[in-house]
């Protein structure tokens, strides 16, 4: 099978809605031998990938009619979520582990990769988010609910945005809020803004709506958390949108 650094699924699909996944998959594609050193027990971390959240991504879209892209090698390999100028873009040592595979990745090595991967998923969520006007962009991401050293996480959910643009984030952060059994981060967490990442380039310099919803990966790790998780932010997320649109009309 011929191997594609991104998928979209539902590309017809008529919502306002985009559903993305940019760390869908811990893949290490074939040219680089599908390994990077590591052991399989740290591929399986959300090191290498957000755990659960291209299964919510896809149940999302299914639930909202949404097409969903998402990325097929793992975030060791090269990050979609960065701009391509970030110190990040390609980790060589993350949470506890060396990255073996990138050890000696020089700048000739960066740029195969930003050609061979992160530039095709680019250019994927580049064509979906041109598909019409009034898009919303809804990009889905999973946290670990702890780092190693650090102290553990309380948030169930966070929802990120710049702090111009809350436009769909605000709605949707009041109505979790509201919810009894949970624990809602603002910006949590990771700040909502990184110059560069996925959203700033294909969302804030074009006015288009977004958020982003980091859901904790214990909570999803399984389809039925993965699918518990969906058809709770399915209702919510249209309820925003909603409000958004009554708001600007």
């Amino acid at each position: 099978m011929t191997y594609s650094p991104c998928q979209i699924i539902g590309e017809t699909r008529q919502s306002r809605f985009l559903i993305t996944c940019d760390h869908a998959a811990n893949t290490v594609p074939p040219d680089l031998g599908g390994s990077l050193g590591l052991p399989v027990s740290d591929m399986a971390r959300h090191i290498a990938y957000d755990v659960g959240a291209a299964g919510m991504a896809l149940e999302l879209g299914s639930l909202l009619d949404a097409p969903v892209v998402l990325s097929n090698f793992s975030r060791l390999v090269i990050d979609p979520n960065r701009g391509e100028d970030d110190p990040t873009l390609l980790m060589k040592l993350y949470d506890g582990s060396v990255i073996p595979g990138n050890r000696h990745a020089d700048a000739e090595e960066k740029e195969r990769r930003l050609n061979a991967y992160y530039r095709p998923y680019d250019a994927a969520l580049a064509k979906m988010v041109a598909g019409r006007d009034d898009v919303a962009i809804v990009a889905i991401h999973s946290f670990t609910p702890q780092l190693h050293g650090r102290p553990p996480r309380p948030w169930h959910v966070g929802v990120l945005h710049a702090a111009w643009d809350a436009r769909l984030s605000d709605p949707l952060i009041d109505m979790l809020e509201a919810e009894p059994d949970l624990v809602v981060g603002r910006n949590q967490p990771y700040p909502g803004h990184l110059p560069g990442d996925a959203i700033d380039r294909h969302a804030l310099g074009a006015g288009r709506l977004n958020t982003l919803i980091e859901v904790r990966n214990d909570l999803i790790e399984e389809e039925v958390g993965q699918r518990h998780w969906a058809a709770r932010l399915a209702p919510l997320l249209e309820q925003a949108l909603a409000a958004v649109t009554e708001k600007e009309e």
